[in-house]
């Protein structure tokens, strides 16, 4: 199998494969993991949290900068209240103990979404541990929690309507740039690879906007079973493909070696 280590991060270009610069995973599978083992569920989503910590691990011994995970979605409100108020727990658990370690290791803490429908402790939280970690460069680790790609376009565009509104934009100023510049990753690199675990392939509401041209891959494994191994296996699916961004095979090969 390619080893992803030795393909230089520098590797940017169309087509040209290396590594990707920003990461997204939705980690799906961690119930059904529990339940093949007859576990409760939130046992398969705390081991999910070591595979968490060992993909940041491995990201930073990859020198890949930006790391976007899919934690908790607007619509995940729907599940049993009993398995939503565990898996409160488990995110303000997993806060109070990993935050210290993730500064130690240069990683900047983000967290996309809206925040406060969790509550103020978890909210004061969060807002501390971006604080704690906000000037650290290693590695951007950015956790979409109450996120959904739908919410976060249309606080983009009622953010540029109320500036319309103030008379400070003409309708005709709104163009793509200035809505990407009021999405929660706005000044964040665009996603190079998209990867969802568990089997299911689409990308339920996730960075809609931000993954128009980013590549897609989609494994059976399930979210707590998917190693470093399993990672490189992604990482060298990405280096394999040819990226062309509208252009033809022709011009991203020329682009190459120009």
């Amino acid at each position: 199998m390619t080893q992803p280590g030795n393909i230089s991060n520098e590797q940017r270009l169309p087509g040209q494969g290396g590594l990707p610069q920003h990461v997204a995973v939705i980690m799906d599978g961690n119930g059904r993991w529990a339940n093949r083992r007859g576990l409760p569920r939130i046992a398969g989503h705390r081991k999910g949290v070591e595979r968490v910590r060992e993909l940041v691990r491995t990201c930073g011994e990859l020198r890949i900068p930006y790391l976007t995970l899919f934690a908790f979605s607007s619509e995940n409100w729907r599940r049993p209240e009993q398995e939503v108020r565990l898996l409160l727990d488990l995110f303000l658990t997993a806060l109070e103990r990993e935050i210290k370690k993730l500064h130690e290791g240069n990683v900047r803490f983000r967290v996309i979404g809206d925040i406060e429908r969790f509550g103020r402790k978890i909210a004061t939280r969060i807002r501390q541990a971006e604080l704690l970690t906000k000037n650290n460069t290693a590695l951007t680790l950015t956790i979409a929690a109450n996120y959904g790609g739908r919410w976060d376009i249309a606080n983009a565009a009622a953010t540029l309507a109320r500036r319309v509104a103030a008379g400070e934009l003409k309708p005709e100023d709104i163009t793509a740039e200035s809505l990407e510049a009021n999405l929660s990753l706005a000044g964040v690199p665009e996603p190079d690879l998209f990867i969802r675990t568990g089997g299911e392939q689409r990308i339920s509401n996730f960075l809609l906007w931000q993954l128009a041209y980013t590549e897609l891959y989609f494994t059976p494994t399930l979210w707590p079973d998917f190693d470093r191994d399993q990672f490189e296996q992604a990482l060298a699916s990405f280096a394999g493909r040819q990226r062309r961004f509208g252009m033809t095979g022709e011009q991203v090969e020329a682009a190459k070696h120009a």
